[in-house]
């Protein structure tokens, strides 16, 4: 008899729920050490008199026509100057100006952080830049996006939780393996110089110089996360994102917003929302109010694929930082099922989830309906804390795997959206396997707006 009673329980949790298999736990096992950190003399700075250095780009406007060129000069504040021109046109070349910032953090003092914004540059076309005076004079390149668009094919990266270990170098070569990549989505925790006395500056300049191969040819579209704070009142740090918010320079003001640590851009098919897991977004905060008014302007048939970016994950199945995002998927989780989001990003869970649709937006604390269930409305959340940083892995995930769980591995790596138009995107994510990316889960994304199918009824 109770074993009759159970099976109907379990009926009907299937058929309200919508799940009747759990997502796939991997078997694969990655040694649970720690990475430690590459030596300073791995990143030495370049050759040449006030060589411009930890050279990165970010998009400098809303659609895609402007970027945002960042370095920094050790010794002196000039030159200031960006020299650029078109990949096939060097005759006609352009300048920009940069904004010279530096900030004192402890016993640390920067040195002269540059970001310069050129504008007006043409769509699907690729330019060369140039840097530095005399000796020490160096070029990178970069290509713009093409014009925002329904149908425009774009692929790009996702990261998070780099940090600056031999395992983050194998993430981060492995990503640059592949051609495919135009963009990184990168999801928070840059340096990790918070985990080491005094939080030690000089750790930013060094994974400057490390991510310098990658982050100086292609934009990072960046999120602030919790290593990124370097709130420090014990040392006299009471300024919470100072070295990021120095460093670190994105075209906020263009989508209203009122802080650089959340806004959106539009990159070919995709309207991206980064924000921020560690500023206020209760009801009646700057974020808050900003996020409302910003699902309104979002127009699917300009940018089809909707992406969220936060730190914190509102969906996550590791005992690591169980429910931290608990009261962002409160308060925004009804937002993204009312506006159909695609996808929502997040790391600061150091491994790999990937999540069905659902949504919990039924649940009012009293009412007792605290299982998610499927919703076709609802975004796949991607947990990317997988970078390699030197805090290690999350091993730790909870057991039974829940029915809301598609995937997850506590393995270092990185992930790829290939969108290829206004209803289908491919992403695969590749774990980290000696020499070379494995790809260890894989799915097509169908657009919520365009085309709402269960993508598991594919399978």
């Amino acid at each position: 008899m109770a074993l009759k009673v159970g099976l109907c329980i379990l009926i009907i949790v299937c058929i309200t729920t919508g799940f009747c298999d759990a997502g796939k736990t991997s078997s694969y096992t990655r040694s649970s050490d720690t990475s430690s950190d590459m030596p300073a003399d791995a990143f030495p700075s370049p050759k040449g008199s006030n060589a411009p250095e930890q050279v990165h780009i970010t998009q400098g406007d809303r659609g895609g026509r402007g970027m945002i060129i960042s370095w920094v000069t050790p010794n002196q504040r000039h030159p200031n100057v960006v020299r650029y021109w078109k990949a096939n046109d060097p005759s006609d070349v352009y300048k920009a100006h940069s904004q010279i910032f530096s900030y004192r953090y402890y016993d640390y003092t920067s040195g002269y952080i540059h970001h310069a914004t050129i504008k007006k540059l043409e769509y699907d076309t690729n330019y060369l830049y140039e840097l530095g005076s005399g000796d020490a004079v160096r070029q990178f390149s970069f290509s713009t996006p093409p014009r925002p668009g329904p149908d425009v094919p774009y692929t790009f990266g996702i990261m998070g939780d780099l940090g600056q270990t031999y395992a983050s170098n194998s993430t981060l070569g492995h990503y640059m393996s592949n051609p495919k990549g135009e963009a990184v989505l990168f999801v928070g925790d840059l340096s990790y110089a918070d985990n080491f006395p005094n939080h030690d500056q000089r750790k930013w300049d060094t994974w400057g110089r490390f991510v310098e191969k990658s982050t100086a040819y292609q934009p990072w579209i960046w999120t602030a996360g919790n290593h990124d704070l370097d709130f420090a009142p014990e040392i006299g740090e009471y300024m919470p994102f100072k070295p990021y918010l120095h460093r670190i320079h994105v075209p906020y003001r263009q989508s209203g917003s009122t802080s650089p640590l959340w806004y959106s851009i539009k990159r070919g098919p995709a309207y991206i929302i980064v924000l921020s897991s560690f500023s206020a977004f209760t009801k009646y905060t700057p974020q808050n109010d900003w996020l409302e008014a910003e699902f309104k302007k979002v127009d699917r048939h300009e940018t089809p694929w909707l992406i969220v970016m936060t730190h914190a994950p509102l969906y996550n199945s590791d005992n690591y930082h169980y429910m931290e995002g608990e009261s962002m998927r409160v308060l925004f989780e009804p937002w993204f099922v009312k506006y159909k989001v695609d996808l929502v990003l997040s790391g600061h869970v150091h491994a790999y989830e990937r999540s069905e649709r659902i949504s919990n937006i039924r649940y009012n604390i009293t009412n007792g309906l605290c299982t998610p269930i499927k919703d076709q409305s609802a975004p796949v959340y991607l947990t990317v804390g997988d970078g390699g940083n030197i805090e290690g892995l999350a091993n730790d995930f909870s057991d039974p795997q829940p029915f809301y769980s598609a995937y997850r591995e506590a393995s270092f790596g990185h992930g790829l959206l290939e969108i290829n138009n206004r209803t289908h995107a491919y992403y695969t994510w590749h774990r980290n396997q000696d020499d070379e990316a494995v790809v260890a889960d894989s799915t097509w994304f169908y657009n919520r707006f365009w085309y709402p199918k269960d993508e598991t009824a594919s399978f």
